[in-house]
């Protein structure tokens, strides 16, 4: 019996002999032998689908019992090594081999992987969760007996090697006569070895369910080839591992997989993308502003926030990433920071990006820790080693990570992931180990105020609330405030009933992923020409839908969601570049942004003017580069990026300063308008004041409208006027005689008026500026063909109606 069986051994290891020793045929693995020789290198690489082709009846035999196969293949390969160098070969005891390809239904997730699997050969794809330390394995003992001048070896096999029977795992301290014996480590032989915890990719998880992981024995050449975070590709013997409880084994076993082949899977999502879904792409990129429809396509059921739908599509797209030569890291990933009033639909905007994003890990503040975000080390519980346990943050690398509740995080927690969000990785120095670990992933958080509602009475970063260290590492910050306006709330109210009404299935937790829903992802091979063949073309639009699209008209056509991520997925591998005249205005434009910032240094911004404020203009201008998918930034992606920054930095601070000013007044005049904040104002005046913002909302930049305001304007110049008498000691009487011996003379008509004011505030837009000397406006108003007489009326004209203040030669905007 045991004659036959070697002999069918010999035959089995002749087969493979012959497949590996292919010079007369392509000559491919006896290239691969003769490159691992000069690699000196133990491993072969086999694909099998080539061993499928030669020798099926092996192949099936090596996927359904790995465990008694393996060991002759390596036979195999140890004797072709032998052929093609004999020295080689003499100096390992020891060559292995892995495998790649289809493995079809033997291509298994760790919640797939269940006991009929046990002795097979498997194909096991997922995320590297934990990883432990490297430590050697003895392999091979030397010994010496000084009494007797003689040498002894023992060989040591354990539970995962192939072996049939594991050897004693004891060092030998006596001969057989007695004698004592020295142990020579520097003989002996040993092997390092490691053990991963692979789990399930979060996106492939079902619904409402924990994911499943599995242990991985790594040794020899394949340790330390990946790292918490990374998503690989294993190939393995599937077995049990027996346990011992008080020295009986016990019917409890434990599972891993034995590795002999591990590949790293790309971190970008994978789609599946057809010619015919790139034609469409491209034909929407060139249509009329495909950035304002992209950014209306975005959660549909989410009544207006047209701006921050803006910065949550610039998030999906990102910028560029670029690694210096001397090793720095410029990231291309755009941060926002979401804080505003309870039922604003921040949780929503969030959940949605979980639905589009290809990768996104959902996590609250509340339910996460510092180390839960970025990574922990850990001690097994069996074997005692520490081992490192990535975090959510280095899980969700190259996607996005949605933190609700962000307020409710604590300062250390917070103060964990400053390096994540800027430099992108993970620094570890913990219990002896320190690793470093990848997390460029992008960040959408969302928060309440401190006091739980937005205090108008109160600056914006009393609101906030957090340190300028993580408000600067956030591109945009938006402050969302629920305010009460009748027609508005009206909206919203009829907006609401309607999705009540329809229920869009893009929008809602599905049921559970199937478990082979993605059957193309579970295999290393390309899709089948009939599958490819069966699978249909792709909408661009939704179909138009009174409930769910409301009153907008067919014009206005929504993207749906499966283009929307089609377009995303190539628009982000697009890599534009700055024009000169984008960064002239960009460079212009950051130093106009810290000179007003260094000019008001009280005034209530929702965040710090930095040099990170620079780098977040040139990514969002990359990202609307993007958007219409092309390869050179110009001066209007770079004006829309400025215009996204001055609505999220300044939009609320202005109108939060003047509620300030005039409530601190209320004091001193009466006659300020009902818009001033004042609490002793009956209700006309306050509902007068809840109504007043409604134009701030829509127009940021309101303080250069000089055809309104008027009142306001009045209130504001009396103000001034009074405290300027103050202080130069002269009493109220004597105030117009002042004024107007300063006013400069001249006459100008109606019409010419008009036209006048209409350039007068173009001007001061233009310039982004609250005062200009007259000169200069003399000068460009010449260009526009005024006289200088007519200049000096209409500034005199607009100083006695209360729009402007004149004095010393310089023109103040009120």
């Amino acid at each position: 019996m045991d004659d036959d069986q070697t002999r069918l051994q010999l035959d089995i290891q002749r087969e493979y002999v012959e497949f590996i020793d292919d010079t007369n045929d392509q000559g491919i693995y006896i290239e691969k032998i003769k490159d691992m020789v000069r690699k000196s290198s133990q491993r072969l690489i086999i694909n099998i689908n080539d061993l499928r082709k030669r020798l099926p009846v092996r192949c099936t035999r090596l996927l359904d019992n790995g465990f008694d196969e393996l060991p002759i293949a390596m036979k195999a390969v140890r004797e072709v090594v032998a052929t093609v160098d004999s020295e080689y070969a003499k100096s390992h005891d020891e060559f292995y081999i892995g495998f790649e390809g289809s493995f079809g239904a033997k291509h298994v997730t760790p919640r797939s992987l269940t006991s009929r699997h046990l002795a097979n050969t498997v194909c096991i794809e997922g995320i590297v969760t934990k990883c432990s330390i490297i430590r050697p394995k003895v392999v091979r003992s030397v010994h010496y007996c000084p009494a007797t001048k003689k040498s002894m070896e023992r060989k040591y096999n354990d539970i995962t090697s192939f072996d049939v029977f594991p050897s004693v795992n004891i060092y030998p301290t006596k001969d057989d006569d007695g004698n004592l014996l020295e142990t020579e480590y520097g003989l002996s032989k040993y092997r390092d070895h490691q053990t991963l915890t692979i789990q399930e990719m979060p996106e492939k998880a079902p619904t409402g369910q924990l994911p499943r992981s599995v242990d991985v024995f790594l040794d020899n050449d394949l340790v330390d080839l990946c790292k918490p975070g990374d998503r690989v590709l294993i190939v393995g013997v599937y077995r049990c591992l027996p346990g011992k409880q008080g020295g009986f084994t016990t019917g409890i076993f434990r599972t891993m997989v034995l590795g002999n082949s591990v590949t790293k899977l790309s971190k970008d999502a994978n789609l599946t993308i057809n010619v015919d879904d790139v034609k469409e792409c491209k034909k929407f990129s060139k249509t009329t502003n495909p950035f304002d429809v992209l950014a209306k396509s975005l959660a549909p059921t989410i009544y207006g926030h047209e701006q921050i739908k803006k910065a949550v599509l610039c998030l999906l797209l990102g910028g560029v990433e670029k690694v210096l030569p001397n090793g720095t890291r410029l990231r291309g990933d755009i941060n926002v920071l979401l804080i505003g009033d309870p039922s604003v639909a921040k949780s929503q905007m969030l959940r949605y990006v979980a639905n589009v994003a290809p990768r996104v890990i959902m996590t609250t503040g509340r339910g996460s820790s510092g180390v839960g975000l970025t990574a922990a080390v850990t001690t097994d519980m069996e074997t005692g080693d520490r081992r490192l346990e990535a975090g959510a943050m280095v899980l969700a690398d190259r996607g996005i990570v949605c933190i609700d509740e962000f307020d409710k995080m604590s300062d250390a927690d917070r103060t964990s992931i400053h390096e994540v969000m800027e430099q992108g990785r993970v620094t570890i120095a913990k219990a002896g180990i320190h690793a470093r670990l990848n997390a460029r992933t992008a960040v959408l958080a969302a928060a309440n105020p401190v006091y739980g509602r937005y205090d108008p009475y109160k600056t914006p970063m009393d609101n906030i609330g957090l340190q300028d260290s993580l408000l600067s590492r956030f591109d945009l910050l938006f402050t969302i405030l629920d305010e009460v306006e009748q027609e508005r709330d009206r909206t919203i109210a009829d907006h609401v009933l309607r999705i009540h009404r329809f229920r869009n299935a893009g929008e809602q937790d599905g049921e559970a992923t199937p478990l082979f829903e993605n059957d193309q992802t579970l295999s290393t091979a390309d899709l089948d020409e009939e599958q490819r063949k069966g699978n249909e073309k792709t909408s661009t639009y939704e179909k138009h839908d009174p409930l769910l699209h409301g009153k907008r008209g067919r014009r206005d056509k929504i993207l749906s969601m499966e283009f929307m991520k089609k377009y995303i997925h190539i628009a982000k591998c697009i890599k534009p570049v700055l024009s000169s005249e984008a960064s002239r205005v960009i460079a212009d434009e950051y130093t106009k942004l810290r000179q007003k910032d260094n000019d008001s240094p009280d005034m209530g911004r929702t965040q710090p003017i930095t040099a990170r404020t620079l780098e977040t203009l040139i990514r969002l201008s990359t990202a609307h580069a993007k958007a219409r998918m092309s390869k050179l930034i110009t001066r209007e992606d770079a004006q829309n990026a400025i215009d996204l920054i001055h609505f999220a930095v300044f939009r609320k601070v202005m109108e939060k300063e003047k509620k300030r000013r005039r409530a601190g007044n209320e004091s001193e005049d009466d006659g300020v308008d009902g818009d001033s904040g004042n609490e002793g104002g009956n209700d006309d005046e306050n509902r007068e004041g809840s109504q007043r913002p409604k134009r701030s909302r829509q127009q940021p930049a309101d303080q250069y409208d000089l055809e309104n305001n008027t009142e306001e304007a009045v209130g504001t110049l009396k103000e001034l006027r009074r405290a300027a008498n103050r202080d130069a000691g002269q009493p109220d009487s004597e105030e117009m005689d002042t004024e107007e011996s300063e006013q400069p003379s001249g006459t100008i008509s109606d019409s010419r008026y008009t036209l006048f004011k209409q350039r007068l505030a173009a001007m001061f837009s233009n310039e982004r500026a609250e005062s200009l000397p007259m000169p200069s406006i003399v000068e460009t108003m010449q260009q526009h063909e005024f006289e200088e007489d007519e200049v000096e009326a209409g500034i005199a004209k607009m100083n006695t109606e209360g729009k402007v203040v004149y004095s010393e030669g310089i023109v103040f905007i009120i």
